[in-house]
């Protein structure tokens, strides 16, 4: 009897796939780690998302979508052999949760170093999308840099239009100032963003343009990423801010 079991319960292993946990959203945040990053910036980024991710206005967000809960993963990309994953896939479904996973964020040390690979690391994202336990509503990669520079790996347009392709959105933050790099002086980094790197329905881009401005701006990515209606962001954004968000979208 017991072999008989045991036999069930294996067959049964083997014909159903194992059981994805549904949530509202899959987020993939990309962090920059490329040469014009060093050690005191590289903490700065982490303490202004660790900031942002146990923002209260954040922890609504989250508790306002129909499980209540998201599942993030914090990567710092450089070169296209250099895509770190400094805290792996943690749900997010309230305080305790979102602290857990900023106290790891802020205790990993640094491993991606190199020269701007941003093709290879939105494919990077879809990877980890694609091979994770869980299934979101959603799915969201989120890009920050200070530059749109690709010295090496995929050409970003072409690992854009793969990503989207996989119903995958791609939003960015364009990051101006970082004790400071500053505006790169031959193109509007925006602009770029906006032409190559984002893509998918209601993609946006926000811009850090100060080193008091970036954990506001991180916060509010992540409200415009996290609520599922439009309306629930904007309702958010207007009681932070007094003042209406607009969200740029394209394609």
């Amino acid at each position: 009897m017991r072999i008989a079991i045991a036999f069930v319960a294996l067959f049964l292993l083997l014909v159903n796939p194992a059981i994805s946990e549904e949530l509202d959203l899959e987020l993939v945040l990309l962090a920059d780690a490329t040469g014009s990053i060093d050690e005191a910036e590289i903490r700065f980024q982490r303490a202004g998302y660790a900031e942002a991710i146990t923002d209260p206005s954040v922890l609504n967000a989250i508790a306002s979508n129909a499980y209540g809960k998201i599942v993030v993963t914090y990567v710092e990309w450089a070169d296209q052999l250099s895509q770190d994953v400094v805290v792996d896939w943690t749900v997010i479904d309230g305080p305790a949760s979102a602290q857990a996973f900023a106290a790891k964020l802020m205790e990993a040390p640094r491993q991606a170093y190199g020269r701007n690979a941003i093709g290879a690391a939105l494919l990077k994202g879809k990877e980890l999308i694609d091979t994770n336990s869980y299934q979101g509503l959603r799915r969201v990669i989120d890009l920050s840099a200070d530059s749109a520079n690709n010295w090496n790996g995929p050409p970003i347009r072409g690992a854009r239009d793969i990503v989207v392709s996989a119903g995958i959105v791609i939003n960015g933050l364009a990051v101006l100032c970082r004790h400071c790099s500053g505006r790169p002086v031959s193109y509007d980094l925006e602009q770029r963003f906006y032409d190559e790197i984002i893509g998918g329905p209601a993609a946006f881009v926000v811009t850090a343009d100060s080193a008091e401005t970036f954990a506001d701006a991180v916060r509010k990515k992540l409200i415009l990423e996290i609520a599922t209606r439009p309306q629930d962001a904007e309702r958010i954004l207007l009681q932070l801010t007094g003042m209406q968000h607009k969200r740029a979208l394209i394609r």
